[in-house]
């Protein structure tokens, strides 16, 4: 089956439209109160002035590297919230909030195992190819070959973004066979999904950027330079949040779409 992306676009909208209540509360939870935490309470360093691309590139390691405990925590408390998500939206049988946010936490280690395979297949390819670009000496072969792990990496993850719809809908509990089966639903439709998902993401950047900018100068104007970075990250928490949502949504819709239609309406508010 042919992706359609404006379907599929149409299909997030109106699930999202029609439960937007306790979608959002949701969201909130597992999205934006680990977003906002982090910006709060861990924010990134700022360069000083003078400071070179080395010393630069040290600060920004040494950040990543001691916030990296809370990021580990945040993106497996958030991937849990995805699957309770997908369970709401796709679930037929109507499960109520509690319920999916059971079902989100009961197939959690599923899916982070099937991430884990994934991760180790992708370090694998990337250690052979550099290891071989490496021993050319050639800085240029170096170069391509970084090129060709990172679209690798990009290629994969288009291929596996199914893989929670998989677990959390289909009720696949082997992670080799949910990998399997994300890669035999996108068959034919990755650039689709892949140049969607981009657009998609690339838009929203733009409107956090420019709304995050945008709000953050003004308070700053108006109460001041610290309580304006507070409102900023807020804002930024927030709309990322939303971000976050219509991408489940969408994934929500893609795996609906290729996987086959759904007897149920979409319109049906959750209990």
């Amino acid at each position: 089956m042919k992706f359609d992306s404006n379907r599929a676009w149409k299909q997030a909208s109106t699930a999202i439209s029609a439960n937007r209540d306790v979608l959002l509360a949701l969201a909130g939870v597992f999205y934006l109160l680990p977003g906002l935490a982090f910006g709060l309470l861990l924010p990134a360093p700022e360069p000083t002035a003078g400071m070179d691309e080395e010393a630069m590139l040290a600060m920004m390691t040494g950040y990543y590297a001691s916030a990296s405990p809370f990021l580990i925590l945040a993106m497996l408390f958030q991937a849990a919230g995805t699957l309770a998500l997908l369970t709401l939206l796709t679930d037929k049988a109507r499960p109520t909030v509690g319920e999916a946010i059971k079902s989100g936490f009961g197939n959690f280690l599923f899916y982070v195992l099937a991430q884990i395979i994934l991760g180790l297949g992708i370090l694998i390819v990337a250690a052979i190819v550099l290891a071989m670009a490496g021993a050319t000496g050639l800085p240029l072969i170096v170069g391509v070959a970084l090129v060709v792990v990172a679209g690798v990496a990009i290629y994969a993850a288009v291929k596996s973004s199914l893989v929670a719809p998989v677990i959390a809908v289909e009720g696949q509990r082997n992670p080799l066979e949910a990998l399997k089966r994300s890669w035999l639903l996108t068959r034919g439709n990755g650039w689709r999904l892949g140049l969607f998902y981009a657009l998609v993401a690339v838009a929203f950047t733009v409107v956090i950027l420019i709304a995050t900018a945008f709000i953050g100068i003004i308070a700053a104007l108006l109460v001041g330079q610290v309580t304006g970075e507070v409102i900023a990250t807020v804002v930024s928490a927030t709309l990322s949040a939303v971000m976050a949502l219509y991408f489940v949504a969408i994934v929500a819709a893609a795996h609906r779409q290729l996987a086959g239609p759904s007897p149920e309406a979409e319109s049906r508010p959750f209990e």
